[in-house]
């Protein structure tokens, strides 16, 4: 049995920080050593300096390893480093850990709009890492160091939304018109200061920061192609798909619910069945390569009038599995859907888990 590959975290106390913990707690393939965190958090045993608010109880294995700041030298080690950072910091901190020749899966949305950086939803897009093996394959044909390089973790809503496009553009085409109209948990907004509870409470807030604008680019991104010479992704550009989002904070806690509504390019336009079993038939490439983290069952296609639901189905396979409900045809588009997936899991620090899985299954780390 191969070694496991040394993972580190980085933002270890925060939301993000926290489910990547939990997620890699007795990993197959990943054994957990290093974590970073602030300068306040520093030298400091983890089980003293968390706060630790996940439902499920801080791992044994990670109570006792010592903190660090979040340099690269205390990660030089690391096969692989999982960033859960807070963007106001995340920039020049993993800009520095790739000049040091590490692998970064990071959470931030600040590497997320180059385009030679893959913008990956595990179970949608894996094939958009052949641009970071494009990069080791030439330093490694030049006599170079193998090099650092980033790969960045989609939008949490975004993840839910490309997750039932994928199968459909590659069977039935291009998709010409989406819209969605978001139903986001608080989680997704991290801890302190979160969202308040007086505000949220016996209440929905129509606004989410930057949130619409990130939806509608990122789904550019990746239902795009990568280039010929493998350098970079290409996006879909504004006359080959439009999208448009709205984003509303509600008082669940876990579980980003999504209402959809497409219109392909190609007519006729398929049935509702045959857009139900396309979803239902879609095994991702994760599951195919057998990483361990990979769903079974990538889409649920559910039948019951008032499913999905938060509360009921954010845990399909784990977190990992996507549910989709409701799917009927629409009248002024061409069909509508409801979409369910798990914010902290397929959504954020699960996507960055199977993204390493797939890079470990590809001895890309």
């Amino acid at each position: 049995m191969c070694a496991k590959k040394i993972a580190g975290v980085l933002g270890a106390t925060g939301s993000v920080g926290q489910r990547f913990i939990l997620l890699l707690a007795d990993h197959p393939d990943f054994e957990l050593k290093v974590l970073g965190a602030s300068p306040r958090s520093a030298g400091k045993k983890y089980i003293d300096a968390a706060n630790w608010k996940q439902t499920d109880l801080m791992p044994k294995s990670a109570e006792d390893i010592i903190v660090s700041d979040c340099s690269s030298k205390n990660f030089k080690d690391c096969d692989i480093v999982f960033s859960g950072l807070d963007a106001e910091y995340a920039g020049p901190i993993e800009k520095e850990f790739v000049e040091a020749g590490i692998a970064v899966v990071s959470n931030a949305k600040n590497y997320r709009r180059e385009v030679d950086v893959p913008l990956v939803v595990p179970i949608v897009n894996p094939e958009h890492l052949d641009v970071v093996q494009k990069k080791l394959d030439s330093a490694k044909a030049e006599g170079k160091p193998r090099p650092g390089f980033i790969v960045c973790i989609s939008n949490c809503s975004t993840a839910g939304l490309v997750a039932p496009l994928k199968p459909l553009v590659d069977q039935f085409g291009p998709i010409d018109t989406l819209t969605t109209t978001t139903l986001q948990a608080i989680s997704g907004a991290g801890f302190s200061p979160g969202v308040p509870g007086i505000d949220v409470l016996d209440n929905i807030i129509p606004y989410i920061g930057g949130e619409e604008d990130k939806m509608e680019w990122e789904t550019k991104k990746i239902l795009g192609t990568v280039s010929q010479d493998k350098t970079h992704v290409e996006l879909l550009t504004p006359e080959e798909i439009k999208v448009s989002a709205q984003c509303n904070r509600v008082a669940v806690s876990d579980g980003h619910t999504e209402c959809i509504a497409l219109k392909f390019k190609n007519r006729p336009a398929p049935s509702v069945e045959q857009v139900k079993q396309c979803l239902r038939d879609y095994v991702c490439d994760a599951y195919k390569m057998k990483c361990h983290s990979a769903p079974e069952q990538t889409i649920h296609v559910l039948e019951q009038p008032d499913r999905p639901q938060p509360r009921l189905d954010r845990n399909r396979d784990r977190g990992y599995g996507v549910s989709v409900g409701r799917v009927r045809e629409d009248p002024v588009l061409d069909f509508k859907m409801v979409v369910l997936s798990h914010n902290t899991i397929i959504g954020a620090a699960g996507s960055g888990v199977l993204i390493a899985e797939i890079l470990l299954a590809r001895n890309m780390i």
